[in-house]
């Protein structure tokens, strides 16, 4: 089993950029697929983006393409979100997933979360 912990969220201006880190222990990360989800206050919990075992292929919500980057350092035991433009829209607690499928796009697909970090960004 793997646990999560993320880290790198704080309070921004909108068209800043924040990197969420998120560190992997236990069971290695090479051995799952990987995503970041937020949630904002009374909403669901949603996929940003989501990465394969091995980096091969990512997937984005609508919302931030072109503007966010997830990558991972299986080496390190490390998934990261490059978050760029930031709106204050993207003001949500943002959370490391793991899924034992090589990428997945459901939340129900994830087994493994993070306590989730905190990201504001003000107008």
């Amino acid at each position: 089993q793997v646990q999560l912990v993320e880290s790198g969220g704080g309070l921004v201006q909108a068209g800043d950029s924040l990197r969420l880190s998120c560190a992997a222990s236990g069971r290695a990360s090479s051995n799952y697929g990987m995503g970041w989800f937020r949630q904002a206050p009374g909403k669901e919990r949603d996929l940003v983006a989501a990465i394969s075992r091995f980096g091969r292929t990512t997937d984005y919500a609508d919302s931030v393409k072109g503007r966010f980057a997830i990558s991972r350092d299986d080496a390190k035991n490390t998934l990261y979100l490059q978050m760029n433009s930031l709106r204050p829209e993207d003001t949500a607690v943002y959370y490391c997933a793991a899924t034992p499928r090589d990428i997945a796009l459901a939340r129900q697909s994830y087994a493994h979360w993070g306590q989730g970090t905190q990201v504001l960004v003000s107008s």
